[in-house]
Formats: structure tokens, sequence, C-alpha cells
């Protein structure tokens, strides 16, 4: 490199040439320019000799490379500062020596690269992002281990908190990390940024967000500010996706884990010595310090939240394909056609061993299953094979035609279909023998009776029909006979009443003389 250099300046190179053709900096050009042949000869001998601050961790640090292609400086730093906390080094230091030694070994480093796009900070205090992650880390006994976290990071001073389960997070969980999280920074923000994620989002309904009940109750105790970020839009969200990288690849990654009381005490430690201590490459100042400012600007948290009584253990699921659920390494059958009208269920367990399948918007119960003590199955209901909804709709269009207006009678069933949804098929069968033994204008007076009282159902037409009939005999009565005045301020309903009745011991003890 030496003699490049004064070789390229003999031939005219300008300086700052130099050192883009040869891929190194100007300062360096200029060093190189400045020592003589012998000046040099002796830095290069002593570089071979001279001791650096971290040969004394070399066969560590080598066998963390060699075992880890992928592994980074920065989480080699980190690994180092936990295992010696007296330890005293520079990131550049660290940095070079991990490059000098993936040179010398021949150990390539493994990478993987994702886009994100810049977007301005918010005020302090303004806004705090959210978001889930996973990762499958090898235990104690050489085995692998799913674990889910949620994150949070405050906007404008990147601070940032994180919460680790070894299952699948259910709402009442989101609920809990929210609390703790509030402990974390002593305050609440103005705005929380998500993710469409089940446990908090049901439907974004053109603007107007849909929220699970769960956490619309608790957003309402809380009194939180919402934001919902598009799908597949990580720009909205970039501070709290480079957090989940982070947590990934510069804690979680090649750690053992031995359990999740042990693995959350680590993740708080790392967030004080590396996650919200080291300088940010962004904003180039240390989360804690920036922190210290922004705490002032969120509001505080008035009240404590009875968490464990006042909110519902919901788990969400989503709908595949072939119209299951997964649970507990089991798939479960829903209705033929469920897919593609809700991309998401909310499923509970009861004490029982049975699994309720519920529609996630409104609460409906899609399916119930009894859970096996096996894995891998399918669990499925027969009544699940073919799609009944059709041939029930086939038979309201029927039954609609019936009436003068079919299309007023058609939105009738529908309701009657809502309200008796397991027994619209007797409903409607009720509703045909009437239609066999009346005319059309008598069914059809009595659908717009029905519709105008809110009656839905047989029961209640038939009823209708029995009173028009009635009515229609005493007006036919009045009309013949002139001399029959009606009474005045006479309910529209004939009412059926009955006559008291006396027992018989009562006329008994009247003939035998004695008081009644």
């Amino acid at each position: 490199m030496y003699m490049e250099v004064h070789q390229l300046i003999k031939k005219g190179f300008s300086k700052t040439k130099v050192a883009k053709k040869l891929g190194i900096s100007r300062s360096t050009v200029h060093r190189y320019l400045k020592r003589t042949p012998s000046d040099m000869s002796e830095w290069v001998d002593s570089l071979q000799t001279r001791k650096k601050k971290l040969d004394p961790y070399k066969k560590l640090i080598l066998s963390w490379l060699r075992e880890h292609p992928d592994l980074s400086a920065s989480q080699v730093e980190d690994w180092l500062r936990e295992k010696y906390e007296g330890l005293e080094v520079g990131e550049s230091t660290v940095r070079s020596y991990v490059k000098e030694l993936r040179e010398e070994y021949k150990i390539k480093k493994e990478t993987s690269k994702r886009m994100y796009e810049a977007i301005p900070d918010s005020p302090m205090g303004a806004q705090i992002q959210v978001d889930f992650g996973h990762t499958k880390q090898k235990t104690s006994d050489n085995k692998e281990v799913k674990l889910n976290f949620i994150a949070f990071v405050l906007s404008n001073s990147r601070y940032k908190y994180k919460e680790w389960l070894d299952r699948p997070f259910t709402t009442k969980d989101v609920i809990k990390a929210h609390e703790n999280a509030f402990r974390w920074y002593g305050g609440i923000p103005g705005e929380f940024v998500y993710d469409q994620d089940s446990l908090i989002v049901v439907s974004e309904n053109g603007g107007d967000l849909i929220l699970t009940q769960e956490f619309q109750q608790y957003k309402k105790s809380r009194n939180l500010t919402l934001r919902v970020c598009r799908k597949a839009d990580p720009e909205s969200k970039g501070k709290i996706e480079n957090v989940v990288g982070f947590i990934k690849h510069n804690f979680a990654k090649h750690r053992v884990f031995h359990n999740i009381d042990s693995w959350n005490e680590q993740g708080w430690e790392w967030l004080n010595r590396t996650g919200n201590y080291k300088i940010h490459h962004s904003i180039k100042k240390r989360p804690v310090d920036v922190f210290s400012l922004e705490r002032q600007h969120l509001r505080p948290v008035t009240k404590n939240l009875d968490i464990k009584y006042n909110y519902e253990n919901s788990i969400s699921r989503c709908v595949h394909k072939d119209n299951t659920i997964r649970y507990l390494s089991n798939r479960y059958s829903l209705p033929l056609g469920t897919y593609g009208k809700c991309e998401t269920v909310h499923i509970k367990e009861t004490d029982e061993k049975e699994l309720i399948i519920y529609s996630a918007e409104t609460g409906e119960i899609i399916a119930h299953h009894n859970v096996p003590s096996g894995k891998g199955l399918l669990i499925k209901d027969r009544n699940h094979s073919r799609d009944r909804t059709k041939g029930i709709n086939a038979f309201m269009d029927t039954v609609s035609q019936q009436f003068n207006d079919r299309e007023a009678a058609y939105q009738y069933l529908k309701m009657v279909k809502k309200k008796y949804p397991r027994y619209i098929r007797d409903q409607l069968q009720m509703i045909v023998k009437e239609t066999k033994v009346n005319s059309k204008e008598m069914i059809s007076a009595a659908l717009n009776e029905c519709m105008k009282r809110n009656l839905y159902g047989a029961t209640d037409l038939s009823d209708v029909v029995s009173y028009i009939k009635r009515q229609r005999q005493v007006d036919d009565t009045v009309g013949n006979d002139k001399n029959i005045t009606q009474l005045k301020g006479t309910s529209d309903w004939i009412l059926e009443t009955e006559t008291k009745k006396r027992d018989m011991d009562a006329y008994t003890a009247i003939l035998e003389g004695e008081p009644v």
C-alpha cells in the first residue's frame, strides 16, 4: 500500500484521487507520504510484535466467530462486557479487532440486508411505537424453544423496553406488558403506533378502528390514542422495526435459554448496558440521556388497574385456506366458507377441555371442539364438511317469493336468521306452512305488521296472521249490523284474558252454611 501510494503520486494523481482509487482515507495517504521507507519498515515490524488490548480474549472471540459466522462486532462487544464487567474498550477497537480476525482466519461474515426509509422524529413524549417479534433459542440441554417478545420504543429518545414469554401472547399479556412499560418509563406517551396485530385490532373499517373487546376496554380505561400502520408499510414504524432487529441480533442471537424469568432479567440488564446506553447512530446520543428530558413530557400514571379480574384472557388465531386453525400442535376445523369472511378468530379453552372458537369482530360462536391429548391431529366436525348456508339461502329465496314484496320478505327472513341462526330451517318451514293455508295478501299484510313492530320469528308471524283474521271478522260483523257500535279507545290488539275460577271447596262451604 505504501509503495502504491508513492507510485500514484509520482504519476500525477492528487491525494484525493489516490485515496479514492486505493479505497483508503486521505489521512492515511498523508501519513504514508510523510514516512520514509525505513520508517515504514520499522512501523510494520512493530505491528508484528505489538500487543493489542483484546489479545487476552482472542481465543474466546475466535471461538464465537467460528461458531457463529454472522456475529456482529457490536454483539461481540456486548458479550465481552457481560462476561467481564470491568473491561474498558472502545467500539472502534472491537470492530477493528474482529475485522482483523475475520481476515486472518478467513471467517466471512454472513449478512442479510433489509431497507428502511427514515421518517422525522416526533416531539418529546408525543409517540411510542410497539411491535412483536419471536426467536428460536437453544436451551441448556441443546433443545430448541420458541420465544415471543413485545418491544416498545419512544420515537424521540429511542428509549426501549421489552418483555418475553415462552408461549404465544394473549390480549391480557399485551395489556400487562403495557402496564409494565408505563412503570418502566414513568408515564404514558401521547400516541401509540401499532402494526395490524390481531391481539389489538380486529379491523380498520375504513379508518374507524375496531379493537378486540379486551383492548377496547383497556384503551378506554387508560384513555390511549392509537394509530395503526397499514400492512407491509414498515416506514411508518421504522424505529420499532429496527429495535426488533436489534433485540434479535444483538441480545437474543446465539444466547442460551434457561428459563423465562432469568431470560427477562438478562434482557433488562442488556437494555441498561447496551440497548439504552450505547450511542444511537441516528440521534448521535445515548437514549438514556435524552430520556431524562423526555420523561418530563409523559402523562403521569394516575391509577393502577386490576388486570387480573377486569380483562378476559383470549387468544387469536389465523384462519387458513383449508378452513382450519392451529392450536397446541393440532388442527381444528371451521365451517366451509369461514376463510374469506374473516382473517382471524378468537379461541378460548374451558376447564372441561373444550375449545370454543368465536368471531373476533362480532363475538358469535363459530365452532366447538374437544381438545385431545395427542399432537398432529385434525379435529373435524362433520357439519363442517359442506357449506350449508347455500341451501338455507336458496330456501329463503323460495319462501320470499310467496309474499307480494319479495325484497322486503327476504330482508325479514335475514333478520329471522340472525335471531335464530341454529333454528333457521325450522323457522322457514313454519313460515311455509302459513303460506300454504293463507292467501298471499294475508301473509303479506302480516309481514308488514311484523316489520312495523320489529317482530322477527315464525310464531310472531303466525300470531299476527291470526290477529288480522279476527280483526277482519269483527269488521265484517260491524258492517252487517249498523246498531252495533264499536267501543272507542280499545287497543289495536285483542287481549286474551281468562275468567277467574273458584275452587269447588268454596261452593261446598256455602251450601253447608259455613262463612266463606
